[in-house]
């Protein structure tokens, strides 16, 4: 087994405590609550058990129907490659997070793209057939985890 400190648990196996601040945490992101003290409080939780446990206690979003997918592709080093890439991820509804582009190098430069799928009408699969057709691209494939 490898050693690793993260566990992925049912949320209704758990102790209160922590859905409470996962919920103080969205509060906060979402600027529904203007501190942690106030987020707590909203929560049913003390400062000091939110304070506790931020930084260990995190929502899981599946892949899947509301996932985020992460994709690693090659482009071409040509004036809109990259434009037409990103155009035909959003012309099927995908939500684009992020974008990082490598500097060229041999007249290629790697992308990551992160994008969330719920609004995608099509699977990841049809996704990566279609970008794979466009003119520059030189790969694409979905990268499973965090990038």
């Amino acid at each position: 087994m490898k050693d690793s400190n993260l566990l992925l648990v049912k949320a209704d196996v758990l102790p209160e405590v922590f859905l409470k601040v996962i919920k103080a945490k969205y509060l906060l992101s979402s600027k529904k609550a203007k501190s942690a003290s106030e987020a707590a409080r909203l929560c049913g939780i003390s400062r000091s058990a939110f304070y506790k446990y931020k930084d260990s206690v995190f929502h899981y979003e599946e892949q899947g129907e509301d996932g985020i997918v992460n994709l690693s592709a090659v482009l071409e080093n040509v004036s809109g490659v990259l434009s037409d890439f990103i155009s035909a991820l959003t012309g099927q509804g995908a939500n684009i997070l992020t974008i990082n582009q490598g500097m060229p190098s041999g007249g290629v430069a790697s992308v990551t793209v992160s994008y969330r799928s719920k609004a995608s009408s099509i699977s990841v699969e049809e996704i990566l057939s279609e970008l794979s057709q466009i003119k520059g691209v030189v790969s694409v494939h979905q990268v499973l985890g965090e990038i």
